[in-house]
């Protein structure tokens, strides 16, 4: 770098989806929808959830939470998208850019905690059910909930460390529709290979503690329903698992795809479909798996609809 002037950039340009330029306005109107629909679901889980006591149980508690994690994580992501389409000019600043990096990262690590603690959940019911309120009391909730999003802190401080510690001399163009770590490291004119092992590192470890715990979990869930004699209390058991089960197939897979395997094995074209997945798809269907697929939820809703169109 000798005898040339460094110019410290201040301001990154998202290039999102602009070699598409013949469907901005398509992709503005899918993705309008989408995040419509992912507020509508997830708000309307929440209220409901909360209306309704009957729901006021620990697995519903987990589930708000769930919700309200899928909301924010849109919410951080998609308005900007939104108006990248829209404005020439897709530029963010880099505290903007910090920001959404430190956001996009706690969520979606704390949803990896989250996911873990609902295996646990359902562990706890269907394995010890005489047990489930003795152990999953109000308070072991809330701790529970604290620690994920303690994690999802800490691990977001660290990714943002990770960046942010390192110099960036241009070019300031992101292959990204947001600010996220793998296509941020490659921007840096510094050295950028200790950055990215502490990345993968944490990455793998806030993936993996949460894999054990589910396989785990499910390992003693599938044993336990096995050992039941009646056809129709296996169903019923393995239906309170199925929502989950998707939820988890769908968010870890992308995750284990963008952070674990590595970057050589994908091109960025590829990184960015798959971060659309968990970023975008995954919090508008995760409140449509678990209302479809659950009585209680369905009930609660429709109750909630004809008292509306009552009074």
């Amino acid at each position: 770098m000798e005898g040339k002037n460094q110019t410290v950039l201040t301001e990154f340009i998202l290039l999102g989806f602009s070699d598409l330029s013949k469907l901005q306005s398509l992709l503005f109107l899918v993705f309008l929808a989408t995040y419509i629909l992912t507020v509508l679901g997830n708000i309307g889980i929440i209220i409901t959830i909360r209306t309704d006591h009957r729901l006021h149980t620990p697995m519903y508690f987990f589930l708000t939470n769930l919700s309200f994690i899928d909301f924010c994580y849109s919410t951080t992501i998609t308005p900007n998208t939104l108006a990248s389409f829209l404005v020439e000019g897709k530029s963010i600043s880099l505290i903007g850019c910090a920001t959404q990096l430190c956001c996009s990262a706690m969520l979606a690590t704390a949803e990896c905690f989250l996911l873990a603690v609902m295996a646990y959940d359902r562990y706890v019911a269907i394995c010890n059910p005489l047990l489930y309120t003795v152990v999953m009391t109000r308070r072991v909730r809330i701790q529970l909930m604290t620690s994920v999003y303690i994690g999802g802190l800490v691990h977001s401080l660290i990714q943002a460390g990770s960046v942010f510690s390192l110099s960036f001399c241009g070019p300031n163009e992101i292959n990204h529709f947001y600010c996220d770590a793998p296509p941020m490291l490659k921007l840096s004119c510094s050295y950028t290979f200790l950055n990215e092992i502490v990345l993968s590192i944490f990455s793998s470890f806030v993936t993996t503690l949460p894999m054990l715990v589910i396989i785990l979990s499910y390992s003693h869930i599938i044993s336990a329903i096995l050992r039941i004699h009646s056809a129709e209390g296996r169903r019923k058991a393995f239906s309170t698992c199925t929502s989950h089960f998707v939820t988890v197939t769908l968010f870890f897979g992308t995750i284990i795809i963008m952070y674990v395997i590595p970057n050589s094995s994908f091109s960025q074209n590829n990184d960015r479909v798959v971060s659309l997945v968990y970023t975008v798809i995954i919090p508008m269907v995760n409140p449509m798996i678990y209302s479809l697929r659950n009585n209680d939820v369905k009930e609660a809703l429709r109750k909630i609809i004809v008292k509306k169109l009552i009074f």
